[in-house]
């Protein structure tokens, strides 16, 4: 019923292999794209009928054995997928999301000298993101987890002729590897563990049936799941290991919207709920995962507050998102931590390829004007909605779900998680006061954003004012799509307690995905006070607070636009702070990358240049001087060799008769 699934990995693979073996021979740009985004497409047509499939399936949990693999002692890997409703939710994500930003990304790079190349790493990386999601155990999952990871540092260092795009997509390889081993080595200790007590597995389905045997809370189960923690938080951009995703700002905005905002940042989160069973064993582990999440939504919010670049408040946005979605796990709301996550995908894949829009218009306008003014920089904006009528629209709309206005999709997920933050046995007040303050700088910095680009005067160039076109239709009909899934998609996950208001309006998401955390449903559990009436209490104060957030930024760039400048006069050290992200990136610098530079350079020069090189020239000197020792015993004389055979003779003799 299910044994074509490898179908949906292969359809991206294909195209990558056309495009990047015969790009530079096709050359046509339409054709180009049509190969990529047809392979995608074909992706998720499949991806559809597998899932239409999986509704009507009361089994919901299948695993697909495609070929053995590794056989080694106790170890036996099959090349396994495993379809159930939360990787049937993430084929569709991924597949329907690269569909459109692929679509997009045909009008968005034209003209581009690498055009092939770039949607032939496109098509791999969605190869390795359906891998990814579709493993049915760890070691299939983690060949899709390094896949991305390289796919990733290929596109972010797509320009990578521009030192900074170029550092860039290190920074992101090298940092992604530190949670990498994290997690490997999280996978070793649990494979070992279990296997002490007979069960030797690395199979999702296995281990979910067999984690009772570690002990609940106990020192092994503890340390396992904060390596994978650790893995998850370089993928998903968490503190510590955030900062490269800011920078990965550096690669096509179309990149930024499918790796950097829908999927592959997500990937930690997915791992998670994937092993919910395991994580929910340790609730040391869930209460770390919950403040970290916290911290890292708030924090990264702080910064998103003084970014001008329009990429960068989106890249500063995307990372406390996604502390949202970590919030959601830790207090063992894996729902809707999964809930944010669709949600998240649809709005800010519309925020990001929105930028891409008016980037893509500001740069026409320069062009034209013969300008060399940033198209990125929001202070060179202002006035585009009357320019670009939908490309404003679709924005506007996403931003409001984002900032959690009635009803658009993020006011479900997000009130969703800040209610279990709260409500839940695992929850605490300060968490969901966490939470609820970095919604209000949410609310604010994005419409800010929105304020300095689409309203007040331009503040464009005369020279370039009047050749700000909208964006063709390639570009602006996926942003048409998303800007409905991002306003109606929340109507998957609607709280019970709104649910009562609308005729009993059943929570679809949490109904579909039961099969997967069934055994973690005692999680699900809320304090006594955790009421109808209480939840209704705390929607209206989430609501209040977007209200109060948008109000702000609204007086401060609407209504008085001096306000900002007499803020940074009034406080001009907290401003270059926050400006300058809280100078993590040099405080890391200082602390970690020049040390571990000038460590390197010790080792090199004391290990390899002496010893390694002195061992490898040494040996060449010892044959050398042999060779110059060795060669007068060939003088090409006939005289010199007969009396050096007599010689010979004449001690063999000797030799014999001595003994």
């Amino acid at each position: 019923m299910y044994d074509n699934l490898w179908l949906i990995p292969l359809f991206p693979f294909v195209g990558f292999l056309i495009n990047g073996l015969l790009g530079k021979k096709i050359r046509n740009e339409k054709i180009i794209g049509a190969i990529a985004t047809l392979a995608i497409f074909s992706s998720f047509v499949v991806s559809c009928h597998y899932f239409m499939q999986l509704l009507d399936d009361p089994q919901k949990i299948h695993q697909v054995v495609v070929a053995k693999w590794i056989t080694a002692g106790p170890l036996h890997v099959n090349w396994e997928f495993l379809l159930d409703p939360l990787s049937g939710l993430m084929i569709l994500n991924v597949s329907g999301l690269a569909t459109l930003i692929t679509l997009y990304s045909i009008g968005y790079m034209h003209g581009e000298e690498g055009y092939a190349r770039f949607f032939s790493y496109m098509n791999l990386f969605a190869f390795a993101m359906l891998m990814l999601v579709l493993g049915g155990n760890a070691l299939v999952l983690f060949v899709g987890w390094e896949g991305v990871g390289l796919c990733s540092y290929l596109l972010i260092g797509y320009y990578y002729e521009k030192k900074s795009a170029s550092d860039a997509g290190k920074k992101a390889f090298v940092v992604n590897r530190v949670g990498d081993f994290g997690f490997l080595l999280g996978l070793f200790t649990l494979f070992w563990s279990l296997g002490q007590k007979g069960v030797w597995t690395i199979n999702f389905v296995e281990i979910a049936e067999n984690v009772h045997l570690l002990e609940n809370g106990g020192l092994v189960v503890t340390v396992v799941t904060l390596c994978f923690f650790l893995g998850a938080t370089g993928k998903s951009a968490q503190i510590p290991l955030y900062t490269w995703l800011p920078d990965a700002m550096e690669g096509p905005t179309p990149v930024s919207a499918l790796i950097h905002a829908a999927t592959m940042v997500t990937a930690g989160v997915y791992m998670i709920a994937r092993m919910n069973g395991l994580f929910a064993m340790a609730p040391d582990t869930m209460m770390t995962i919950a403040i970290v999440g916290a911290a890292t939504a708030l924090f990264a919010a702080t910064i998103g507050l003084a970014q001008n670049d329009i990429k960068r408040v989106l890249a500063y946005s995307t990372v406390s998102q996604l502390g949202y979605m970590f919030l959601a796990m830790g207090v063992g709301a894996f729902t809707a931590g999964i809930f944010h996550l669709l949600t998240h995908a649809f709005f800010k894949a519309c925020l990001f390829l929105g930028s891409g829009s008016v980037i893509h218009g500001m740069h026409h306008a320069f062009h034209h004007a013969h300008l060399n003014d940033d198209p990125q920089d929001m202070r060179n904006m202002g006035g585009l909605r009357k320019k670009m009528p939908i490309t404003f629209i679709t924005f506007l709309c996403s931003t409001l779900a984002i900032s959690g206005i009635p009803f658009f999709s993020g006011f479900f997920s997000k009130d969703e998680i800040l209610w279990w933050s709260f409500a839940s046995t695992r929850g605490h007040w300060i968490l969901w006061a966490v939470g609820a303050f970095a919604a209000l700088l949410t609310a604010f910095y994005m419409f800010r954003l929105v304020f300095m680009t689409f309203f007040g005067e331009q503040k464009t160039a005369a020279a370039a004012k009047d050749h700000i076109p909208e964006s063709p239709f390639v570009i602006t009909f996926p942003l048409m799509v998303l800007a409905t899934l991002a306003t109606f998609g929340g109507l998957l996950g609607v709280p019970h307690a709104l649910g009562k208001l609308f005729g009993h309006m059943p929570n679809i998401l949490e109904e579909f995905l039961a099969p997967v955390f069934e055994h973690t449903q005692h999680l699900h559990e809320i304090h006594a006070h955790g009421s109808a009436s209480t939840e209704y209490m705390f929607m209206s104060i989430s609501v209040a607070i977007a209200v109060v957030g948008i109000g702000i930024a609204w007086v401060m760039y609407c209504k008085n636009p001096e306000l900002p400048g007499r803020f940074v006069a009034a406080f001009p050290k907290l401003h270059r702070a926050v400006f300058n992200k809280w100078y993590i990136d040099e405080f890391y610098d200082a602390m970690v990358v020049n040390p571990t530079k000038k460590l390197g350079t010790v080792l090199w020069q004391i290990f390899d240049a002496r010893f390694v090189d002195g061992l490898v020239n040494g040996v060449a000197k010892v044959v050398r001087g042999s060779g110059r020792v060795l060669r007068y015993t060939q003088t090409g004389y006939t005289h010199n060799y007969a009396l050096s055979m007599a010689v010979g003779v004449v001690v063999i003799i000797a030799i014999c008769v001595i003994n």
